[in-house]
């Protein structure tokens, strides 16, 4: 599991995959979140802009992430 801070107390899940530095794009994010790719909180998320907070788990091929 990886720790990723934030700044602010959320961060929409699309922004939160480029600050960990698993995708390069917005665009690549909305691809891979469409396609069922990324779970949050253990479910499948198929909202880019879903709001993440500290103590949130995001997973994306073998990157396990965490908000804090």
């Amino acid at each position: 599991m990886t720790d990723v801070p934030i700044r602010d107390d959320m961060i929409r899940l699309g922004q939160f995959l480029k600050l960990a530095g698993v995708i390069e794009t917005g665009g690549e994010a909305k691809l891979r979140i469409a396609d069922g790719d990324v779970t949050v909180n253990g479910e499948v998320e198929l909202r880019r802009g879903r709001q993440l907070h500290r103590g949130d788990t995001v997973v994306i091929d073998t990157h396990r992430l965490r908000v804090v």
